[in-house]
């Protein structure tokens, strides 16, 4: 696999000093902590938002820092945990008199870094709270989880509570919106491919021309099954077959309809799968209110896409249709 890449120990600094020179006006970089913050926070006025985990997801969540959306995220290395004391001084570089609050999808290595960091700004008399982010109904544990595992869903929290968040509410109210969003937020992907990272200079796993890695993980990690690859209509079978039970969904909710891409997959692929999904679910009753299609949490360069779902209400609409400004995208 070929790559643009220096030093592989220095993939993700390079990458977060770039997005800072992209957007100097609203960026701020913080090397010593991998850290990237909005320019003008922290806001005395408002709930300060954190996001982290390991890099090799973008744009998910360095990428998501701005008005709306994220006050900052702090990333570790590509597929790691950003260390506990990177997270503790971006809570403090953010704090903010409302308080912070720590999104973490469910990784073994995330929570222990966020739960330590939680403890340390906590004992320095900080107001920090956490949300943990278990979206995947693949399966209940994985490689690196006891539980299920938070995938690209994250997205709908980070929208959810940033969006509360500039509205002023409190941390409790931010954090019970964030739950709200997360219970009845449900994700499925599919692999193609595997992928590369820069350290490791070889692919994580291998998959034949012909198979599919169905509930693959984010980091590559196994799924429910190793199968043949089939057709796209029988794909999207396939993730509505687990996604809308899970919940379950049925006729007559209305829901927001992801099709995020894992990195390596042509977004002309990707709206052919929401079309064959829009249409499935228009057929069980379940009328598709708010469309996503893109790349919002990826795999590296690995092929392959995640369907979503969440049920929407009134309140959830809401927030998912406030204004929100990040980097180079407006959503």
């Amino acid at each position: 696999m070929k790559k643009f890449v220096n030093d592989p120990k220095q993939f993700v600094p390079e990458m977060l000093k770039g997005i800072a020179l992209a957007n100097p006006d609203t960026i701020r970089y913080v090397p010593e902590y991998n850290l990237i913050m909005r320019a003008d926070a922290p806001n005395n006025g408002k709930v300060s938002i954190v996001q982290g985990s390991g890099s090799g997801h973008e744009p998910a969540h360095v990428m998501v820092v701005g008005p709306g959306m994220l006050d900052a995220a702090c990333p570790g290395d590509v597929f790691a945990a950003p260390p506990s004391d990177y997270v503790y001084q971006t809570a403090k570089l953010v704090a903010s008199d409302a308080g912070v609050l720590l999104l973490v999808n469910n990784y073994t290595g995330d929570r222990m870094a966020f739960e330590m960091a939680q403890e340390l700004a906590e004992a320095e008399g900080m107001k920090v709270d956490t949300l943990f982010i278990n979206d995947d109904v693949a399966v209940q544990d994985s490689t690196w989880t006891v539980g299920r595992r938070g995938v690209a869903g994250n997205f709908f929290v980070m929208k959810a509570v940033g969006a509360k968040a500039e509205q002023g509410g409190s941390l409790e109210e931010v954090k019970a919106i964030g739950e709200k969003v997360n219970s009845v937020t449900r994700t499925m992907g599919i692999a193609l491919t595997a992928c590369t990272p820069p350290a490791k200079g070889s692919p994580l796993f291998e998959l034949a021309d012909d198979e599919m890695e169905v509930g693959v993980g984010i980091h590559g990690e196994p799924g429910r099954r190793r199968a043949k690859l089939v057709s796209a209509n029988e794909i999207v079978d396939e993730l509505l077959g687990a996604v809308v039970p899970d919940l379950p969904f049925s006729s007559g909710d209305r829901v927001a309809l992801m099709i995020n891409g894992l990195g390596g997959t042509p977004i002309s692929e990707l709206y052919l799968l929401f079309g064959i999904a829009a249409e499935k679910l228009a057929a069980q009753g379940i009328t598709v209110a708010k469309s996503y299609v893109g790349e919002y949490c990826t795999s590296l360069e690995m092929a392959g896409a995640s369907l979503t779902l969440v049920r929407l209400d009134d309140e959830i609409e809401e927030l998912l249709n406030a204004p929100a400004s990040v980097v180079n995208r407006i959503f």
